[in-house]
């Protein structure tokens, strides 16, 4: 058992995780932190001092940086990765989990809003891997864990944007782990099903269309983000070590229905 656990043991490594503040980031940051990880966290809405996940983090006995940044900018993605790879120790973990979305029939689907929503869920993703990439490459290990969706293997419906970015993150996690996965850097992502975060509030107002998704969800209830906790820690550790290239669906058996 105690080699068992050992697998799981992330004391001494250091993990980022984007889209850090609430949801599925804070749930991810906080389960690394107590399998014994330090935390980089980021958020375009961090808050300065007093924040949730770095109280979270703290209470694991970890060390918490933060940094606020708006990945939904090309110059933002690129800083953040410039300042990551000047820190006094390496990126052992990258979670690119920060994403939005945006709601509206295809033909009402506005340019600016498709282009948000794919320079934060899929552009900025690259841009990290790509400079994190470089470095774990150079060290001969890493692990990068993207946050996929449902939306990567079906067409969802009044969210083109997101469909066509997280369909685009599946794609480029087979893509790295092709390239990586002979140089010691696993990548790997998470499919989150239908989970109780911001992104599903409006569905879960809708009273008809809240009973249709429970109905169809084989363990009967949505999902919460601590849901995500053990895949998370599993796919950052040495457990995960000759897994490449999944795209790990955690949704109550949705797609098994």
């Amino acid at each position: 058992m105690a080699e068992l656990n050992r697998l799981f043991e992330l004391r001494g490594k250091l993990a980022v995780v984007t889209g850090c503040r609430r949801g599925i980031g804070l749930a991810m940051a906080h389960a690394l932190a107590e399998a014994g990880a330090d935390i980089v966290g980021v958020s375009a809405a961090l808050e300065a001092t007093g924040s949730e996940v770095a109280s979270r983090v703290a209470a694991a006995g970890r060390s918490f940086t933060g940094y606020r940044v708006d990945l939904g900018y090309r110059a933002g993605a690129l800083h953040l990765a410039a300042q990551l790879n000047r820190l006094d120790r390496g990126v052992d973990i990258l979670v690119n989990n920060a994403g939005t979305i945006r709601r509206a029939p295809a033909v009402e689907h506005q340019d600016e809003d498709w282009d948000r929503v794919l320079a934060v869920n899929l552009s900025a993703p690259f841009v990290l891997a790509r400079e994190i990439g470089k470095a774990m490459l150079a060290r001969g290990r890493g692990k990068i864990i993207f946050t996929a969706s449902l939306l990567s293997f079906q067409g969802g419906i009044n969210i083109p944007g997101y469909t066509a970015a997280k369909s685009g993150i599946a794609g480029l996690t087979k893509a790295l782990a092709n390239e990586w996965a002979g140089g010691g850097v696993n990548v790997n992502a998470i499919a989150p099903g239908y989970i109780v975060t911001d992104n599903t509030e409006a569905l879960r107002e809708d009273p008809q269309r809240s009973r249709s998704i429970v109905e169809r969800i084989p363990a009967g209830r949505w999902g919460r983000p601590e849901d995500l906790a053990g895949v998370t820690v599993f796919l950052a550790s040495a457990a995960s070590d000759y897994v490449h290239g999944a795209v790990i669906p955690v949704d109550g058996g949705w797609l098994g229905r």
